[in-house]
């Protein structure tokens, strides 16, 4: 592996955690469409995501990607998939969002690391050091600590971090640049998403004209970081873009407690310690890997 130059080394960095600031600050925007069920949000998001990625598509001449990309039916059949899991993300967290459970959205995306190692283990036959199973372990306590209290899985933290790392795992095996892929993605969710808007009773424009722009508003904020996020996975080694995954569940936990008021409760708690327990003992894990990056 080569070290990227300090200026690429320095716009995957800004680029990432500009990616990681938005997701952060996604409760805040989302909470701005109270009254709003989840799945209008969703689709709103999905038509204006399409929109706004035209348009950089355009900016960026990159359509001979896309015409390369849509005659690949390989390629096709996993963009399906991976727009399916995405759906299920965004479904959940604006649901999540909306019903005032902030803290689960975060707790679900503090799990996701270690439920995308989990993957690499049982779907690509990765191997994994003591010191990494052990972490998945601490993971499943937490889990098991707020299964037992409240007598039932926590299924929105549950259902963002195997959505979002399937997501991931699928995206992982589909050769296409971020936009190109995000395009065909959403394309592929516009009929269902303009047919689900069309028989509202609001319809395309019956909400008041704020909530119409800031449903509109969807799309950007869809776009841009997941544009940013793939800018800075192609000039930063796979260590440090682990690390600053951390920054968004941060501010949202933080947001969740100090501002919307959400109460952060014995058994959360305990959770979120052995899931950090986890998080620190596989950051631990990976210290020779990226000490031997570094010198190459």
């Amino acid at each position: 592996m080569t070290t990227p130059a300090p200026s690429e080394a320095r716009i995957g960095f800004f680029a990432g955690m500009g990616a990681y600031l938005i997701w952060g600050v996604l409760p805040f925007y989302l909470r701005l469409l109270k009254g709003v069920p989840a799945a209008d949000v969703l689709a709103h998001r999905i038509i204006w995501s399409v929109v706004v990625v035209v348009g950089l598509i355009a900016w960026l001449k990159g359509w001979d990607k896309v015409a390369a990309a849509l005659r690949q039916p390989r390629l096709l059949l996993l963009l399906l998939a991976s727009a399916l899991c995405i759906t299920v993300n965004w479904l959940a967290y604006t649901w999540a969002v909306l019903a005032g459970h902030v803290i689960d959205t975060s707790l679900g995306y503090f799990i996701n690391p270690l439920v995308s190692v989990l993957f690499g283990v049982v779907l690509l036959g990765e191997r994994l050091q003591r010191l990494q199973w052990a972490a998945v372990a601490l993971a499943a306590l937490g889990v098991a600590v707020l299964a037992i209290e409240r007598g039932a899985l926590p299924l929105v933290s549950l259902s963002l971090a195997l959505s979002f790392g399937l997501y991931g795992l699928i995206r992982k095996q589909a050769a296409v640049d971020a936009a190109t892929g995000l395009f065909i993605e959403t394309l592929m969710l516009a009929p269902v998403a303009l047919l689900w808007i069309a028989g509202t009773p609001q319809g395309f424009s019956g909400w008041p004209t704020p909530t119409l722009v800031t449903l509109a508003l969807g799309g950007v904020a869809t776009a841009v970081p997941l544009m940013l996020f793939g800018i800075a996975a192609r000039r930063l080694p796979l260590s440090t873009l682990g690390l600053m995954q951390y920054v968004a569940p941060t501010m949202v936990l933080l947001e969740a407690v100090l501002i919307f008021g959400e109460v952060l409760d014995p058994a959360r708690l305990a959770a979120f310690c052995c899931i950090w327990a986890g998080l620190a003992v596989y950051t631990w894990s990976l210290r020779p890997v990226a000490k031997a990056a570094a010198t190459r």
